[in-house]
């Protein structure tokens, strides 16, 4: 008899943390996601000849020969986001964010797909041969951009989301000095048009980004 009731404890439990364990390894992938990008953009960026951190931004890696190495990296780490964005949904549901920061992670998810799909063009002497300057953009060039543009706008929509769901924490002041920090990177970006301090600032930004999908899905991963 007791062996039964034990038996049936253990049976009970194991079915009760099967969705705790999908949502936490939805969430794994968010933890990974921007460590992963970020360090293979860092090592293609030091090693591919003529990359300059302080001119180029870290789009320009999928030109030349080994462009599929960035390209296969934005497809995995769009991928991954798309994971984090169910695994957020699961974990924040019943409660303030729930339908819409997975809705907006999602969408920054598929925005480096797409990024993925539509390569940034040539420009400011990268890859190495291609003339100094900005140059002209192609159909491509205008969709990278384009769904960059989508993708940055929803992740910083998803910080001051969640930071509502947070509301009164330390996360909530997290998520929204992420969220801004980010939205002046990008305004930065868009107003410098390849100038250094743009494109140092946008990088910058770019790190702050992928360190609070990090954070938030680690924070709900521990939660779960």
């Amino acid at each position: 008899m007791t062996a039964t009731t034990a038996s049936t404890a253990t049976t009970g439990r194991a079915t009760c943390d099967r969705p705790a364990s999908v949502t936490r390894s939805l969430l794994g992938y968010g933890v990974l996601a921007g460590p992963m990008y970020v360090t293979v953009s860092v090592v293609q960026g030091l090693t591919r000849e003529g990359f300059d951190f302080t001119r180029h931004s870290w789009s320009l890696l999928a030109n030349g020969h080994l462009g599929w190495i960035h390209i296969a990296n934005l497809v995995i780490a769009g991928l991954a986001t798309l994971a984090a964005a169910v695994g957020l949904r699961r974990a924040l549901a019943g409660g303030p964010g729930a339908t819409w920061a997975p809705r907006l992670v999602g969408v920054f998810g598929a925005s480096l797909l797409a990024a993925a799909a539509f390569r940034a063009d040539p420009t400011m002497g990268f890859p190495a041969g291609t003339p100094d300057g900005l140059g002209t953009v192609s159909w491509h060039g205008t969709l990278h951009l384009v769904a960059g543009g989508v993708g940055f706008a929803c992740l910083i929509a998803a910080c001051f989301v969640v930071a509502r769901r947070f509301s009164g924490t330390g996360w909530a002041a997290y998520s929204r000095a992420s969220g801004a920090v980010f939205a002046v990177s990008f305004a930065a970006m868009v107003v410098g048009a390849g100038a250094v301090w743009a494109n140092l600032t946008f990088t910058a930004g770019v790190l702050v980004a992928w360190a609070w999908l990090t954070a938030v899905s680690a924070h709900l991963y521990r939660r779960a």
